[in-house]
Protein backbone atom coordinates (compact mmCIF):
# COMPACT_ATOMS: atom_id res chain seq x y z
CA UNK A 1 0.00 0.00 0.00
CA UNK A 2 1.36 2.92 -0.96
CA UNK A 3 1.59 5.83 2.01
CA UNK A 4 0.30 8.77 0.04
CA UNK A 5 -3.21 6.49 -0.95
CA UNK A 6 -6.11 9.19 0.24
CA UNK A 7 -3.69 11.51 1.11
CA UNK A 8 -2.88 13.74 -2.43
CA UNK A 9 -5.90 13.33 -3.29
CA UNK A 10 -8.60 16.69 -2.79
CA UNK A 11 -6.97 17.70 0.46
CA UNK A 12 -3.87 16.48 2.35
CA UNK A 13 -5.26 17.15 5.87
CA UNK A 14 -5.37 13.49 6.69
CA UNK A 15 -2.23 13.50 9.92
CA UNK A 16 -3.93 12.01 11.86
CA UNK A 17 -4.46 8.54 9.11
CA UNK A 18 -0.29 8.89 9.47
CA UNK A 19 1.83 6.32 12.27
CA UNK A 20 4.78 8.95 11.66
CA UNK A 21 2.74 11.50 13.14
CA UNK A 22 0.35 9.06 15.93
CA UNK A 23 3.94 7.88 16.46
CA UNK A 24 5.55 10.90 17.30
CA UNK A 25 2.41 12.22 19.51
CA UNK A 26 2.55 8.93 21.74
CA UNK A 27 6.54 9.60 21.85
CA UNK A 28 6.34 13.74 22.61
CA UNK A 29 4.08 12.64 26.17
CA UNK A 30 6.63 10.31 27.00
CA UNK A 31 9.08 12.82 26.62
CA UNK A 32 7.29 14.59 28.74
CA UNK A 33 6.61 12.42 31.33
CA UNK A 34 10.07 11.52 31.85
CA UNK A 35 11.42 15.71 31.92
CA UNK A 36 9.20 15.32 34.83
CA UNK A 37 12.04 13.91 36.68
CA UNK A 38 15.00 16.16 35.48
CA UNK A 39 16.04 18.47 38.01
CA UNK A 40 14.63 21.91 39.01
CA UNK A 41 17.74 23.53 38.17
CA UNK A 42 16.83 22.18 34.43
CA UNK A 43 13.01 23.67 34.24
CA UNK A 44 14.75 26.28 31.86
CA UNK A 45 17.50 24.27 30.27
CA UNK A 46 16.68 21.04 29.02
CA UNK A 47 13.24 20.33 29.34
CA UNK A 48 12.47 22.96 27.75
CA UNK A 49 14.51 22.13 24.95
CA UNK A 50 13.11 18.01 25.13
CA UNK A 51 9.88 19.79 25.03
CA UNK A 52 10.24 21.91 22.43
CA UNK A 53 11.57 19.95 19.66
CA UNK A 54 9.45 16.91 21.16
CA UNK A 55 6.02 18.72 20.38
CA UNK A 56 8.03 20.31 17.25
CA UNK A 57 7.81 16.64 15.11
CA UNK A 58 4.47 15.92 15.32
CA UNK A 59 3.44 19.29 14.84
CA UNK A 60 5.57 19.75 11.92
CA UNK A 61 4.15 16.40 10.22
CA UNK A 62 0.75 18.18 10.96
CA UNK A 63 1.53 21.43 9.63
CA UNK A 64 3.20 19.76 6.40
CA UNK A 65 -0.05 17.58 5.48
CA UNK A 66 -1.37 21.16 4.87
CA UNK A 67 1.30 22.08 2.57
CA UNK A 68 -0.49 21.97 -1.61
CA UNK A 69 2.52 19.98 -2.62
CA UNK A 70 4.60 16.77 -1.94
CA UNK A 71 7.81 19.10 -1.90
CA UNK A 72 6.38 21.25 1.02
CA UNK A 73 5.13 18.58 2.42
CA UNK A 74 8.96 16.79 2.54
CA UNK A 75 10.20 20.09 3.58
CA UNK A 76 8.16 20.01 7.25
CA UNK A 77 9.23 16.28 7.26
CA UNK A 78 13.13 17.81 6.94
CA UNK A 79 12.01 19.73 10.14
CA UNK A 80 10.10 17.48 12.00
CA UNK A 81 14.01 14.50 11.48
CA UNK A 82 15.89 17.54 12.64
CA UNK A 83 13.38 18.10 15.71
CA UNK A 84 14.28 14.19 16.51
CA UNK A 85 17.91 14.28 16.31
CA UNK A 86 17.91 17.54 18.30
CA UNK A 87 15.92 15.13 20.67
CA UNK A 88 18.12 12.51 20.56
CA UNK A 89 21.41 14.85 21.15
CA UNK A 90 19.64 16.20 24.20
CA UNK A 91 18.73 12.56 25.79
CA UNK A 92 22.78 11.87 24.93
CA UNK A 93 23.49 14.94 27.12
CA UNK A 94 20.83 14.22 30.17
CA UNK A 95 22.22 10.54 30.29
CA UNK A 96 25.65 11.96 30.54
CA UNK A 97 24.43 14.52 33.45
CA UNK A 98 23.03 10.96 35.23
CA UNK A 99 18.94 12.97 34.69
CA UNK A 100 18.22 9.40 32.89
CA UNK A 101 18.59 5.54 33.56
CA UNK A 102 20.29 3.92 31.29
CA UNK A 103 17.19 1.38 30.86
CA UNK A 104 15.56 4.64 30.49
CA UNK A 105 17.40 5.98 27.86
CA UNK A 106 17.82 2.42 26.08
CA UNK A 107 14.10 2.11 25.51
CA UNK A 108 13.27 5.83 25.16
CA UNK A 109 15.73 5.97 22.25
CA UNK A 110 15.09 2.38 20.95
CA UNK A 111 11.42 4.02 20.05
CA UNK A 112 13.38 7.52 18.99
CA UNK A 113 15.44 5.36 16.67
CA UNK A 114 12.27 3.71 15.16
CA UNK A 115 10.35 6.92 14.48
CA UNK A 116 13.83 8.59 12.55
CA UNK A 117 13.52 5.41 10.47
CA UNK A 118 9.86 5.64 9.99
CA UNK A 119 9.93 9.27 9.04
CA UNK A 120 12.90 9.02 6.70
CA UNK A 121 11.25 6.28 4.63
CA UNK A 122 8.17 7.96 4.39
CA UNK A 123 9.93 10.62 3.14
CA UNK A 124 11.85 9.02 0.69
CA UNK A 125 8.18 7.66 -0.83
CA UNK A 126 7.54 11.18 -1.70
CA UNK A 127 9.11 11.72 -4.48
Amino acid sequence: MNPWDGLISAKMHSFKKLDIWKRSRVFCTSIYRLTNDFPDTEKFGLVVQLRRAAVSVPSNIAEGTSRRTKKDFRRFLDFAIGSLYEIETQLLIAQDLNYIDSSIFNTINSDLQSIIKMTSKFKSTMK
